[in-house]
Formats: C-alpha cells, structure tokens, sequence
C-alpha cells in the first residue's frame, strides 16, 4: 500500500447519503482538536489533504479518501462544547450512522490526546469499538509536547483507564515529529491486507 498515492474523494453530511461500501475501510475518530487532521496529512505525507484548522470542530462532515484498495474515512470530532445542540445532533447521527451500517470496517484509529487523561467520550468510544467487535488501534497524539518519561507514564495510564490489556494495540505519535507514523502505517496495511 502506498500512502502517497491516498487522494481525497467525498464528503457526506447526513448518514442517509453514504455510498455503500466498496472495499476495507480505515476510520479515524476522536474528540475534537486532537490532531485527527494533522494526523492524516503526516500519514499520507501530505500538508493538505486533510483541512487543518485553528479552530476545534471544524470537521462537520464524513470525508472518505480512496487509497490502494481501501478507503480512509475521517469522522467528525466529538466533544466540541461551542457548536449548537442541532449541530452535535447531528454530528452524533453521522458518526452512529456510519458505525451502524453494513461496511467493511477493516480497522478504526482512535485517537486521544496524550496530555491528557481520556474524556467521558473517548472512554465512550473505546468502549462501543469493544462492545461492538470492531478491530481498533489506539493513537496517542501530541506526543512531542512531552518527553519521553512522561510519554511512557502517560501511556500506561491511559492504558489502565481505558481498560486496554497489555497487549492492545497503542502507538504514541506526533504529528510534528513523525514519531508513531511508521508503525501505524504498519498497522493499517495488516488490517487491509
């Protein structure tokens, strides 16, 4: 698989309109703001595939992008307290939307925030991608705000917060440094193969 070759190819903003599944599909969740975009623009080694954005919840839509043989799926960002409540409705109808359909879920990157314990939300969301069978990957992001022995520290007690067994799947990474990337490439090419 060459992540170079990954190019954007739709967006959705209700759950009613995605297009059936067509092939493994990678997808990428986590609260707003805590780098799913600079995240994705490192992984396919591109500065703006994926839109960055100062402001957090700037990703109201599903956005699909075709790779070889799979498809890369960038969810909204849950979490952001300064939208409206019609808007985190609907957000929360795309994302259950998405899950809740009949697709080749070939592997979801959660994504936290390694600065900080995880939310009630992430907590959520590891708890529906384990109750739901679904194969996941935790990422730890931001990591190059902390050095190494706190990064480890961290780690661990995320590890024991989420309730993830030594042997889950848990990559620390910076978006800024490229730490991680490399082995969650690794990771995504074994789900998709």
């Amino acid at each position: 698989m060459n992540f170079n070759n990954v190019s954007f190819e739709r967006s959705f903003g209700t759950s009613a309109q995605l297009e059936p599944s067509t092939m493994p599909e990678v997808a990428f969740s986590g609260r707003s703001n805590v780098g799913k975009s600079s995240l994705l623009n490192k992984l396919f080694n591109r500065k703006g595939l994926a839109k960055v954005s100062q402001t957090p919840g700037k990703t109201a839509t599903i956005n699909f992008f075709a790779g070889d043989g799979a498809r890369f799926v960038d969810l909204p960002g849950y979490g952001y307290a300064k939208v409206s409540k019609s808007e985190k409705e609907r957000w929360s109808e795309l994302i259950e939307g998405y899950f809740n359909q009949d697709r080749d879920f070939a592997l979801v990157v959660a994504l936290v925030d390694i600065r900080h314990a995880a939310s009630d939300l992430d907590e959520n969301m590891i708890r529906f991608l384990r109750e739901a069978d679904l194969p996941f990957v935790v990422a730890l992001t931001k990591a190059d705000k902390l050095s190494r022995q706190q990064q480890n520290k961290q780690k661990a007690a995320l590890k024991r917060q989420l309730e993830l067994g030594q042997d889950a799947p848990m990559v620390v990474t910076s978006s800024a440094k490229g730490e991680g990337i490399d082995e969650l490439r690794r990771i995504i090419k074994e789900a998709v193969s």
